[in-house]
């Protein structure tokens, strides 16, 4: 129920998962033959054409590692620079000025349609960049009425991809797989304008990080 397009078979002790998007499907399981037996069925019910290894879906980059898998949007955030014209930037070492509290007032920004597709596009970004939740949800409060300082403020987020572009999520296998810990917290009254506080957590499925967030 909580993924309506997140389909999960059981038998006994094995599994298989199959996730669904339009007519890209991703099928893991922890069993090869059961793995293969549910392929042959799927590929006689439907015309199917199988792929391979994970390596690219809906804008994220899978790639093995030695111990697990490294999950990136290496080239979705080099589209996003380019868009922006910032390839060639100069990177900056946070996502935003520390302290920094964004206001509604200032200028207005001349472009509030390239202001909403950037933002809208670093917000698909933090699927794989958890560091950028906070800064991206703070430009994410102004798109109805953006500023000059509010597009600043996107520029910097923008500067600090390029200089850790090749960041992203590494799952590994954990003492205790099954274990889900939870973080939380939250500042006091940090907008300035409307006095709302703005909280965060993030879940942790064994030792990965598996979901995140930060709103006001």
């Amino acid at each position: 129920r909580a993924d309506t397009s997140l389909f999960v078979f059981h038998q006994k002790s094995d599994v298989i998962y199959l996730l669904l998007y339009v007519d890209d499907i991703i099928i893991t399981g922890n069993n090869s033959s059961l793995l293969d037996s549910f392929t042959r069925k799927l590929n006689s019910e439907f015309a199917t054409k199988d792929l391979g290894s994970l390596s690219y879906f809906l804008g994220l980059e899978a790639s093995p590692t030695s111990d697990g898998l490294f999950i990136s949007q290496l080239k979705y955030a080099r589209d996003i620079l380019s868009r922006a014209q910032l390839l060639d930037s100069k990177p900056v070492p946070t996502p935003m000025i520390v302290s920094q509290h964004l206001s509604a007032d200032g200028p207005p920004f001349s472009d509030p349609t390239l202001y909403r597709s950037l933002v809208g596009a670093l917000q698909y970004l933090t699927i794989t960049r958890p560091d950028i939740a906070h800064a991206v949800n703070s430009v994410s409060q102004f798109l109805h009425a953006p500023t000059d300082d509010h597009f600043l403020a996107v520029k910097r987020i923008l500067r600090y991809v390029k200089g850790t572009i090749q960041f992203g999520l590494t799952f590994r296998p954990s003492v205790s797989p099954g274990t889900l810990v939870a973080y939380s917290d939250a500042d006091w009254a940090g907008c300035p304008d409307t006095r709302r506080s703005t909280s965060g957590y993030s879940i942790y499925l064994g030792d990965n990080l598996v979901s995140w967030s930060a709103k006001k």
